[in-house]
Formats: structure tokens, sequence, C-alpha cells
């Protein structure tokens, strides 16, 4: 019986939509870019930004197979604008590759796939299949946004998205904060276009003693993290971004 293939779970930068990329060297370490390279099949969020990932690792290393002849299956739709931490779409024959004992990749459009990125299914899959899980070491935007707020990192919640009807997201931050006060960091993440909405709700609703941080365009040169308390951002409020998405924590200082 043929061995199987191994699923690798591979990072990606997080620049997506940048009009400057960093070199991959700067933010994936060579084991990363060696497996990456030496893959030709892979299951990803989306095809066209994964070749464009690729042709960046083939400017590092020499990718084994050309691009043109990477298979690269997409994850379906409703993983896609859904999520796939809740359910589980049929993604079992995505990995027929490794069954078939080719090992494959799985990545995300920026960071660390099925980590604040749909992609679990496919994990969850290759566990029932009994094919070897191996995780990568790469950028993660939620992980490098706590490392950077001064909260707590022994204790936190990863949220995603809070609705976008103010009286629920009014409601959804006032029950995050209760969370926060006991000592958990709540982080969540919002869309370019509703950052500066999502800040307005946050800044109204929240407690003074409350400590919040913002952070975007993380491992970019134009990457900013300020952590402060409410109190703080009210007197000395900073323009919000709104090309990028935005890392909100959400957290209390010691006193």
């Amino acid at each position: 019986m043929t061995p199987k293939g191994r699923l690798y779970l591979v990072p990606v930068p997080l620049d997506l939509g940048s009009d400057a990329q960093v070199s991959l060297d700067e933010v994936l370490p060579l084991k990363t870019l060696r497996t990456a390279a030496s893959l030709a099949h892979w299951i990803a969020e989306n095809a066209k930004s994964t070749r464009a990932f690729l042709k960046r690792v083939n400017l590092q290393l020499p990718l084994s197979h050309p691009i043109q002849s990477q298979s690269i299956q997409e994850l379906p739709r409703q993983a896609h604008k859904q999520g796939d931490h809740l359910h589980d779409p049929d993604v079992a024959a995505l990995l027929m590759p490794a069954w078939q004992g080719h090992d494959m990749g799985l990545v995300s459009e920026a960071g660390m796939p099925a980590v604040a990125d749909p992609g679990s299914s496919v994990v969850r899959a290759a566990h029932r299949l009994g094919i070897e899980v191996i995780p990568l070491v790469g950028p993660s935007s939620p992980l490098l946004a706590l490392a950077a707020s001064g909260m707590n990192g022994q204790s936190f919640a990863f949220w995603g998205y809070l609705p976008i009807e103010s009286g629920e997201r009014i409601k959804a931050i006032q029950r995050l904060e209760v969370l926060a006060k006991q000592g958990q960091a709540q982080m969540f993440i919002e869309v370019p276009h509703r950052n500066a909405a999502l800040f307005q709700s946050l800044i109204e609703t929240l407690q003074s003693d409350t400590h919040l941080c913002l952070a975007s365009n993380l491992t970019q040169a134009s990457e900013r993290i300020v952590s402060r308390s409410i109190q703080a951002w009210r007197q000395s409020p900073v323009p919000v971004d709104k090309q990028q998405a935005v890392l909100f924590v959400m957290g209390r200082w010691p006193a």
C-alpha cells in the first residue's frame, strides 16, 4: 500500500492587497519556504493569490514543479463566506492526492490557514483519513497583535467579526468588556470600510479604564500598533486605517 502523503499548513505573508510587498525571507523561515517550494498539490482559499504566492516563493527558492503544473484546488464557497469552523463542508475529495501518497499544502489568502481563516474543515478531514498534519512557522495576525498589545497572553479569545448592525454590535462590545474586565483579552477583526464605525462604537461604549489596541499592516513597513486606555483614546484619537483590516484587542492592564 502506498504511504499517505502529509498535509502541510503553510502560512503566507500578511500583505495581501498592499502596494508594497515584503520579501518572503523577512517573514517566513527557510523550512517553510523549502516546503512550499517542494509541493505540487495545494488546497487554497483562493487559487489566484496562491499562484502569486508561489511566484514569490520561486524568487527565493526554485519551485520543484512549474507553477503551470501545480494542482490548486479551492475550498468550497461556503467555507470562504461563512468560515468552516462551525460546519463540515465535504472536503475529503480535496485530499485525494495525499491519500495517493503526495504531500499537500493548505493555504489561506493571508496568514496561517485555519486560524482566523478557513481551513479547519480540511484539517479535520485529514485527521479522519489518517493523514499527518504538519503546521509550519509563519505570521499569524491575531497572535502578533496580541503579543504587541500588552494584554493578557495567558488567557484570550478571538471572535472574528462583530455584528454589523449598530445595536447588536454595541451589545457584543458590552459582553466582551465583561470578559476583558475579568482578565481575558478579547480580540476581533474588521474589514477596512467598517473600521471607523467599529472604532467609534468602541470609544463610545467602553469604560474609560478599559484598554484597546489597534494593529494594522502587521509585518509591513507601514505597520502600526497603538495600545492605550479608552480615556487616552478619547483624549487623543488617531485616524483609523481604511485601506487594510484592523485587529482590535480589548483588555485590562494592571493598575
